[in-house]
């Protein structure tokens, strides 16, 4: 009897150990292919800012003005025109303050920057990402996304939608990356989410990570540095009986905005004035 229960011990202990390899051989080559797709030679860049003038680059951005109704989220901030936004160090800085600012008989409490490419630069497929800090507090919501083109003709969702960052600013080890388009808009938007592991990284408060996309006629990945953690497919949409509305030029957004539905809005503790540090954007495509 003891032998057959050191056999049957031995058995188990060797069905772990080729579940443990098997586990981590297939995490590291998931790994080693996501580094490949991500840093493949053959991507060229085509567009970019670094950010190393002194002042924005109005070649290349231009200013969203105002809070229009909540932009459709409930937010609070009115959007200024370069008052919240600055250079500084090679970096392009957002800043979120609390401060009152009156238009048109309503008076709003937050001020903030949201800054766009359309009219400008548009992308169709290839890889978008950009080297961004966000800022810690309850509230605040930066973003780094894209609307379709023809938005002021089609409106919001049918244009598409895509979230290559966003952060909620009380969690600050999460981030979320999302497709929404006909059908499967706001909260019912196909997303997912990269949570850092706290104990061997930084909060994505507290350095500098590199969000994208790598986006083609067929599908769209979402990476964090150089880990993939979300991918949305034409094929995975048209068969819910949905529109793939990504197949067409985009243009590129960075915002911090300040409260909503989704992040929740700030209270006494949150910190203001809030700053998002964007380091650079870049678009490559393959040659």
């Amino acid at each position: 009897m003891a032998n057959r229960t050191e056999i049957v011990k031995v058995i188990v202990s060797l069905h772990i150990f080729l579940f443990s390899f098997a586990s981590v051989f297939a995490i590291t080559t998931q790994s080693s292919e996501a580094q490949q797709m991500i840093n493949d030679p053959e991507w060229v860049l085509i567009w970019s800012d670094e950010f190393d003038n002194t002042e924005l680059d109005s070649g290349k951005w231009r200013f969203d003005i105002g809070n229009r109704n909540g932009w459709g989220n409930d937010e609070l901030q009115y959007y200024t025109e370069r008052d919240n936004l600055s250079l500084e160090n090679g970096m392009l800085v957002i800043e979120a303050r609390r401060e009152d600012i009156e238009e048109a008989g309503r008076l709003f409490n937050y001020t903030s920057t949201r800054i766009k490419t359309e009219g400008k630069f548009s992308v169709q497929y290839g890889k978008i990402e950009a080297r961004i800090k966000f800022p810690y507090g309850k509230g605040l919501w930066p973003a780094f996304w894209m609307l379709g083109d023809n938005f002021r003709y089609v409106g919001w969702p049918l244009c598409g939608e895509i979230d290559i960052v966003e952060f909620l600013g009380h969690d600050k080890w999460t981030v979320y990356g999302t497709a929404h388009g006909p059908d499967f808009s706001g909260s019912r938007g196909i997303s997912g989410k990269y949570r850092l592991n706290q104990t061997e990284l930084p909060a994505f408060t507290q350095d500098f990570y590199k969000f994208g996309i790598i986006w083609n006629e067929d599908e769209i990945i979402w990476y964090v540095n150089e880990s993939i953690y979300h991918r949305v497919s034409r094929e995975t949409i048209e068969s819910r009986g949905n529109l793939w509305v990504f197949d067409r030029d985009f243009f590129i957004i960075l915002n911090l905005a300040v409260g909503g539905r989704w992040p929740g809005y700030p209270d006494f503790d949150t910190p203001f004035p809030a700053r998002m540090y964007v380091d650079y954007v870049r678009f490559y495509q393959i040659r």
